[in-house]
C-alpha cells in the first residue's frame, strides 16, 4: 500500500511535470488573474491542462456553492430531547431526497436512523458526552462504540471544558485520544466540538491544537446548546491552528444560505444545521 507520504511525492512530480510542459508550450505561468472565470476567459488553459489528463480544477477565488449545492456540507441535524420517532425517520426522509452529507442524532436513534439511511450514501453521526462533555473519558469511549456497533459512522464528541479552563491539559487529551482512538479502532470519523462560546481564544487554539496532536478527523465549533453558536471569526481562528488536512465543522445558529456559504468560505468543510431545508431550498 502506497503512504501518504508517497502520494504526496507522486503528486507533486505530476505537478511539476505538468507545470514544466504548460510552460513549455509558451504559457508564462500555469496561474492568471481571471480566478473563478477561467473556463470562459482561458479556454485554452484548461483545454492544455485536460490534454495532460487533468480531470477535477481547483478555483480558490470561486464564487461560493449555490444553495442547491450545499447540501453535501450539511449534516441535517436533530438533538432535541423531545424529538420523536417519526421525526427522526422524516430527518432520514429528508436527508436521503436532498442528499445531505449525514442525519446527525441522539444515541438512542442511531440504530432507527441507520436503518433508515442504509440505502443511500448519507451516513449517521451522533453525539457522546453531550452537550455538556463533562463524563470521563472512558465513558466516552464507550459511549463511542456503542454508537458505532449501532450504525454510526460520525463521532461529534464534547471536550472536557472545565478540564481545559482549569489547565489540565493532559486530562484533555486523553478525554479526546479515548474518543478519536475508539472511533479509529471501528472505522468511524472523529469530530472534537470545543464549544467556542466558551472560551478564550487562548483555550480555542489549545482545543484545535490537543485534537490535531491525537488524530482527531475534524474540530467543531459549538454544540448548538451553548451561549453561542459558530461564528466566522471562530471558523477561521480554527482554520489557521489545524491547517490545511483537517475538517472543520461549524455549527450552532446557522439557519441560512448565506451564512453557510459564510462558514464555507471561512474554512468549514461540514456544517451542522436544523434548518437545513431552509438552506437548501433557499433561491
Amino acid at each position: 500500500m502506497i503512504q501518504i507520504s508517497e502520494q504526496r511525492d507522486l503528486i507533486r512530480q505530476i505537478t511539476e511535470e505538468i507545470l514544466s510542459r504548460i510552460k513549455g508550450e509558451g504559457m508564462e505561468s500555469a496561474t492568471c488573474g481571471c480566478r473563478s472565470e477561467c473556463l470562459t476567459k482561458c479556454p485554452d488553459r484548461i483545454q492544455m491542462l485536460l490534454e495532460y489528463g487533468v480531470v477535477r480544477f481547483g478555483l480558490h477565488h470561486a464564487h461560493p456553492p449555490a444553495a442547491n449545492e450545499l447540501a453535501r456540507y450539511i449534516d441535517h441535524t436533530l438533538l432535541k430531547p423531545e424529538a420523536s420517532e417519526e421525526q427522526v425517520l422524516q430527518l432520514c426522509r429528508e436527508a436521503v431526497q436532498f442528499h445531505f452529507a449525514a442525519v446527525c442524532v441522539n444515541p438512542s436513534w442511531v440504530r432507527l436512523a441507520a436503518q433508515a439511511v442504509c440505502r443511500s450514501e448519507v451516513v449517521v453521526c451522533s453525539v457522546v458526552g453531550f452537550p455538556l462533555g463533562a463524563t470521563v473519558p472512558d465513558v466516552k469511549a464507550y459511549e463511542t462504540r456503542r454508537a458505532i456497533c449501532d450504525g454510526a459512522r460520525e463521532i461529534d464528541m464534547v471536550i472536557n471544558i472545565g478540564a481545559l479552563k482549569s489547565g489540565q491539559d493532559e486530562l484533555v487529551r486523553q478525554d479526546i485520544r479515548a474518543v478519536v482512538e475508539a472511533c479509529h479502532e471501528m472505522g468511524a470519523h472523529s469530530k472534537v466540538i470545543i464549544e467556542a462560546a466558551l472560551l478564550t481564544d487562548d483555550e480555542k487554539v489549545k482545543a484545535c491544537t490537543f485534537a490535531r496532536e491525537v488524530g482527531a478527523d475534524f474540530v467543531k465549533t459549538s454544540t448548538g446548546f451553548g451561549p453561542g453558536g459558530a461564528t466566522v471569526q471562530d471558523v477561521e481562528l480554527m482554520r489557521r491552528v489545524v491547517g490545511k488536512e483537517m475538517g472543520i465543522k461549524a455549527a450552532g445558529g446557522i439557519r441560512d444560505a448565506e451564512a453557510t456559504r459564510q462558514m464555507i468560505q471561512a474554512g468549514a468543510t461540514r456544517v451542522g444545521a436544523s434548518a437545513s431545508l431552509k438552506i437548501v431550498q433557499a433561491a
